[in-house]
């Protein structure tokens, strides 16, 4: 099997022959790399439809950019590429309601609005502070913000599908909590190792660092009988911990009882297998049919490929509406 981060980079480096104005390594993490652009210039990285309105928008909703963005396998870059010509976009909203209907709930009925780094306004209950505890936090930067969120109306009510985007990440991170050293206020895990037990010998809402930081994640999550029999540690110690924070949010805009459909989604690459691997150490096989069935609550969680939404636009798509678009995604990342 072979390295889909390595092989994407390889290609991104492919394409930024032809597609970036110079040859300049950037730096990422104090390193230089070819698959890595001058941040100065991160904006080249972007579709041609979107390079000037995404900049603009981000400015007027104060949201931080990712670090990352000069990187030409960042997941926020490709969530942006893929999703956000959605927000400008009357007809291709209306793809991905169709969309949506087939993926995520046949209930669906009109989508309001299209959000990056999705978060309700301050002085809100459901904002990540006052719900989650996460108080030190900014759109884009500290805080539990899905990538893109689809704020719907469906036939009973209003809904949300928060979305985490993937591309080449081979987990979804470890539990910042499980540090062994201070970091400003925030005191270190006096032992990391009880994270790692399985269900059946500890209560992890009991045990959980997060806890001691002011976290509300556990006050939200609940697991089912399934995850109780299956989990061979803590959900987000090694590798769920963006999967836990975005299915807590999604838990307690839920338990509120203004919408009636709440999802916690992810959309991903479906050729980078070991993400789907990536919690069978945790106790689930695939992320993709075994997360939503270790908690007990009202929200749901599904995902989709980014090649299936493509795939979508290019079978539904009206007299060729979307060509161009579409054309580059497939030159950019083979969709």
């Amino acid at each position: 099997m072979g390295n889909f981060n390595l092989d994407q980079r390889k290609a991104q480096i492919v394409w930024r022959k032809n597609n970036i104005s110079n040859t300049v390594k950037g730096r990422q993490n104090g390193s230089e790399y070819q698959h890595i652009i001058p941040k100065q210039i991160w904006t080249e990285s972007l579709w041609s439809g979107i390079r000037t309105d995404l900049p603009k928008y981000l400015k007027s909703k104060n949201i931080h950019p990712h670090s990352g963005v000069h990187n030409l396998v960042s997941s926020w870059v490709i969530s942006a590429n893929l999703y956000f010509p959605i927000y400008q976009e009357e007809s291709l909203k209306g793809l991905m309601l169709e969309f949506l209907k087939q993926k995520i709930s046949s209930e669906i009925t009109e989508i309001s609005e299209v959000t990056l780094e999705f978060a309700f306004s301050k002085g809100n209950a459901l904002h990540p502070a006052p719900l989650l505890g996460e108080q030190d936090g900014n759109r884009g930067s500290g805080q539990t913000s899905p990538d893109v969120a689809f704020i719907v109306k469906t036939k009973t009510g209003k809904g949300i599908i928060l979305t985490e985007c993937k591309f080449t990440e081979h987990s979804f991170y470890r539990c910042s909590a499980r540090r062994i050293t201070d970091k400003g206020v925030r005191k270190a895990n006096p032992d990391s190792n009880r994270c790692m037990l399985d269900s059946s010998s500890c209560n992890y809402e009991n045990i959980c660092h997060q806890t001691v930081w002011g976290r509300k994640y556990w006050s939200l999550l609940k697991l089912s009988n399934k995850g109780k029999s299956t989990l061979q540690r803590c959900p987000a110690a090694t590798a769920g911990y963006q999967l836990f924070r975005q299915q807590a949010l999604a838990e307690g805009i839920m338990q509120s009882g203004d919408y009636s459909l709440v999802v916690s989604s992810v959309a991903f690459d479906n050729r980078n297998e070991g993400l789907k691997r990536c919690l069978k150490r945790t106790g689930i096989d695939d992320f993709q049919t075994g997360w939503g069935d270790i908690f007990d609550g009202k929200a749901k969680f599904k995902t989709w490929t980014h090649q299936e939404w493509v795939q979508f636009v290019r079978d539904n798509q009206t007299n060729g509406e979307f060509t161009d678009w579409l054309n580059y995604l497939k030159e950019r990342y083979n969709y």
